[in-house]
């Protein structure tokens, strides 16, 4: 039989190709110079919700656990570590706008876009409604496919921004995969019924089409439009 984690991402991979394809209009953009700092303000607004997001669902798993639920309890022990190691993160962000000459308080003063807040807030909606667990398969999303370690390299390329601009996307590339690797193992333990596998995947695939539209909206910003998918 495959494994939990096994499971997960190969619910993942039937979107992820698409999130791909888009991603690669913003860094073949002729705009990326344009967009790049668009990009960082987007990715701050998912990222400074990543410690409350973790934070609720672990108050969540540890009631659950209380009560007799043990997918609750291996997901409590996974969140309590993890929530250590995501703090601070969002400052990264706004070090790496004011690296690139842009004010940092850039992301907190606009609001978040529609497309960021349905990234999260279907996370807080499923952690106090459903189950906490959900969070994993989000979670599983945006740490499981980290960027190369050339990756930061390439746009530094071709933005000719500094490098101290690009220090959040280096720091991930190592970070997320040790990150990527525990949250499987994690899962890996869980004794996962048929509705905790439909929550982590339902949570998954909404969190790779929210990513979609957060792409989306950040290509629709530019100056000029970019070219649409063939």
């Amino acid at each position: 039989m495959p494994t939990n984690s096994a499971l997960l991402r190969a619910k993942i991979e039937l979107l992820m190709p698409r999130l791909f394809k888009l991603s690669a209009r913003v860094w073949d953009s002729p705009a990326l110079g344009e967009l790049y700092p668009r990009y960082l303000c987007a990715l701050h607004t998912a990222i400074r919700a990543t410690v409350p997001l973790m934070e609720t669902a672990l108050e969540r798993a540890e009631i659950l656990a209380e009560a007799g639920d043990p997918v609750a309890a291996g997901t409590a022990t996974y969140l309590a570590r993890h929530i250590r190691e995501e703090r601070g993160h969002d400052e990264w962000l706004r070090q790496d706008l004011a690296a690139i000459g842009r004010d940092p308080d850039e992301p907190l003063r606009t609001m978040p876009t529609a497309g960021a807040a349905d990234l999260v807030g279907a996370q807080y909606y499923w952690i106090r409604h459903h189950h906490p667990v959900c969070l994993l398969g989000h979670i599983a999303v945006l740490e499981g496919y980290p960027p190369t370690p050339d990756f930061a390299e390439m746009l530094q390329r071709r933005t000719g921004y500094p490098a101290d601009g690009f220090r959040t996307l280096r720091r991930h590339s190592a970070l997320d995969i040790r990150h990527r690797d525990e949250l499987m193992r994690a899962v890996d333990r869980l004794p996962l019924g048929p509705e905790h596998h439909t929550a982590l995947g339902v949570s998954a695939l909404h969190t790779l089409r929210a990513t979609s539209v957060l792409f989306e909206e950040i290509l629709a910003s530019a100056s000029d439009p970019v070219p649409q998918l063939a």
